[in-house]
């Protein structure tokens, strides 16, 4: 699978950073879900989905991170997900992905983070404080 037209990626060694567009909805989840098998098809170690200039993400957005996390796991890859913009990262709380997904507040914290990749399988599945980074500079989560 190729990433299509618009979506960036760059190249950290191993670590792949896919741009996602400002919005991430019906008209476009699919794409991104490619987009971000794409990359993990590339054989990066880590896929950071760059969320940070998103600024809005319905529920097919959200089926299209939790459906390529999914894939990205089952093929040893980590994915992660870099978001600042509250509307993003409160459907992300609400939903449950931030248990599957590790939020982050900016790119450079989600490569910085030695983690396991994945949210279910570490201590990153108890975000701090509403408001506040937690210990390890995750995005606050909306309490």
């Amino acid at each position: 699978m190729a990433v299509s037209g618009d979506r960036r990626v760059f190249w950290v060694g191993s670590i792949a950073v896919l741009m996602l567009p400002a919005e991430v909805d019906i008209s476009n989840a699919e794409q991104v879900r490619e987009n971000l098998l794409g990359v993990v098809a590339q054989n990066a170690s880590l896929v950071i989905a760059d969320m940070t200039a998103t600024t809005f993400c319905d529920s097919a957005g959200v089926t299209a991170l939790v459906r390529a996390v999914q894939k990205a796991n089952a093929s040893g890859t980590g994915l992660r997900v870099a978001a600042g913009a509250p509307a993003v990262t409160r459907v992300l709380a609400i939903t449950g992905v931030d248990r599957l997904i590790e939020i982050f507040p900016s790119v450079a914290a989600a490569m910085a983070d030695p983690g396991a990749g994945t949210a279910g399988q570490d201590r990153s599945a108890h975000p701090g404080p509403a408001g506040q980074a937690d210990a390890d500079g995750r995005a606050p989560q909306p309490g």
